[in-house]
């Protein structure tokens, strides 16, 4: 199954702890059964095709697939869906298509409706 199709059939649920401060959805690994999913956005991330951005102090690796990024709590690298029985997260975030897709920082909120000083790029 390709991704965009893996994606679409995930039983996303929204993060409600963030929901007023940086919202997004995830999906779990065992509870879920989204193994498949899981390993087909590891792997392009670890083929390179995802980015390091920044939120806050953390350097997490984003992926963007359609109108959203995608990321893990652990780094990609480190991720083994074969052995590890690690209940794992991937979450996935509307894209702000401001400078917050890439870098958090200090003052910034995740809130649609807040905007950062310097003007939106037309992505």
């Amino acid at each position: 199954m390709e991704l965009t199709e893996l994606i679409k059939s995930a039983p996303w649920r929204e993060a409600v702890t963030y929901r007023d401060t940086w919202p997004h959805e995830y999906v779990l690994l065992l509870k879920d059964g989204q193994g498949q999913l899981m390993a087909a956005v590891r792997d392009r991330m670890k083929a390179g095709e995802g980015f390091v951005g920044c939120f806050f102090h953390t350097t997490p690796t984003y992926l963007i697939v359609g109108g959203y990024k995608y990321w893990f709590m652990t780094h990609h690298d480190v991720i083994d869906l074969e052995q590890d029985q690690t209940e794992h997260a991937l979450n996935r975030a509307l894209l702000y298509r401001d400078r917050r897709d890439f870098v958090i920082q200090p003052g910034d909120t995740g809130k649609r409706g807040d905007y950062p000083a310097e003007p939106a790029r037309d992505w």
